[in-house]
């Protein structure tokens, strides 16, 4: 047992019995790690027929989260401000030109209120903080890399259905924001990056009001405008490294992207399932250590897809199935 680890498992049968059985690299020297390999695999085979007759020859109860109501949605999202720190803020007022080059999602923060007119409805909303990056051209020069922060804001209406039951576990630690919540379902986002479209220098409206907020504090420089709180979370400006701008009395980047993503409203109920067997891996890790990075080199695939793109899919001019070639 203890040269498992050295040895590679491929795929076969042993006898009547469809199982995994290991075999040794070279197939022409009966070695004494094969003989191990091929007792192991025997001995596996016999322990998961076992299992499965006895184990789980009844139906098995699970919790799991349960899909009510999903959507998927895909948004253009135009004229974006991007919200920078102040050494690239200054660096815009300088500007000439901005490209966007990449948009990121770092976080989305959701809510999920019932609907008081239809009854098992929630209304979901979505503030979506995307790091874009930005490169800057002041002249003649190579562009200035930067990174700045956007948002958006979506909102929908998902079927959730109802529940009067409260559930409490030992993951809820916040009892004053939580103990109202506990029979509301669970929402889940699944988005991809963004595409990236256009970025453009807007001149800001001077007004005879502007602050500066900071994402810590949240207030401004005294100047009595009252702006309130930055709309950031401090966790979110740390991304940065610094505070952001805010103020309106400055030039504005806005950004152009494309935004595909997927909502999910769950709840946690309990199913009984006919089980199979446990989930047991049956490929053995490889090791990747120093003394041998070649030979893990040696086992990745060459990648001919990126070497020779696929061509365009080629159009069925078939007008009907009399043709043949349908």
């Amino acid at each position: 047992m203890s040269e498992r680890n050295n040895r590679r498992c491929c795929q076969g049968t042993s006898g009547k019995d469809n199982c995994y059985v290991c075999c040794p690299q070279n197939n022409s020297v009966d070695t004494g790690a094969a003989q191990a390999a091929r007792a192991d695999a025997r001995e596996e085979c016999t322990d998961t027929k076992t299992r499965r007759a006895c184990v789980f020859s009844e139906p098995v109860c699970i919790n799991t989260s349960q899909i009510y109501d999903s959507c998927r949605d895909r948004d253009c999202v135009a004229d974006q401000r991007v919200y920078l720190t102040q050494a690239d803020q200054e660096l815009i007022e300088r500007a000439i030109n901005v490209k966007l080059k990449k948009a990121e999602v770092i976080w989305v923060y959701t809510d999920v209120e019932p609907l008081s007119f239809n009854r098992g409805y929630f209304s979901v909303d979505m503030k979506f903080f995307v790091c874009v990056t930005l490169e800057v051209f002041c002249g003649v020069c190579n562009p200035v890399i930067v990174h700045g922060l956007t948002t958006y804001d979506k909102r929908v209406i998902l079927y959730g259905s109802e529940g009067s039951s409260k559930v409490f576990s030992s993951k809820c630690s916040d009892v004053a924001e939580n103990w109202k919540k506990t029979n509301l379902p669970n929402v889940a986002v699944e988005v991809v990056e963004p595409v990236a479209l256009s970025a453009r220098i807007a001149e800001s409206d001077c007004c005879d009001c502007c602050c500066d907020c900071c994402c810590d504090c949240g207030s401004n420089n005294g100047n009595g405008c009252g702006c309130g709180c930055c709309p950031f979370p401090a966790d979110i400006c740390q991304c940065f490294g610094g505070d952001l701008v805010v103020d309106d009395d400055a030039r504005q980047v806005l950004v152009t992207y494309g935004l595909f993503f997927i909502v999910r409203l769950e709840r946690d109920t309990q199913l009984l399932i006919d089980a199979v067997d446990f989930c047991i891996p049956t490929q053995e890790c490889p090791s990747a250590t120093e003394e041998s990075p070649c030979a893990l080199f040696n086992e990745i695939r060459f990648p001919i897809d990126q070497f020779f793109p696929p061509q365009k899919p080629r159009e069925n001019t078939c007008c009907n199935n009399s043709c043949g070639c349908c």
